[in-house]
């Protein structure tokens, strides 16, 4: 059973706190995850989109990704006014 790409870059930039795209890229071809660029941006996006990691342009050609790191009272549902 092939673990899920999604789960397995997630994991890798948890334990790295910030890397570029090339970098992750490299390390799940490495692991066994054989992937294309295109199926590392839809990871990146649904994982930016859940605000588990940030990305930040540094060149024309590179980003660089960031795991977010919150506090348990930010990952709350705000309370509404009564």
């Amino acid at each position: 059973m092939r673990y899920p790409l999604r789960y397995a870059a997630f994991e890798w930039i948890k334990e790295k706190k910030n890397a570029t795209d090339s970098e992750l890229l490299e390390a799940m071809n490495k692991n066994g995850s054989k992937c294309s660029p295109n199926e590392i941006d839809k990871v990146l996006m649904q994982l930016e989109i859940l605000g588990l990691i940030s990305i930040r342009w540094v060149s024309k050609d590179k980003r660089r990704i960031e795991f977010q790191e919150k506090p348990l009272e930010e990952l709350r549902m705000p309370r509404t006014a009564e």
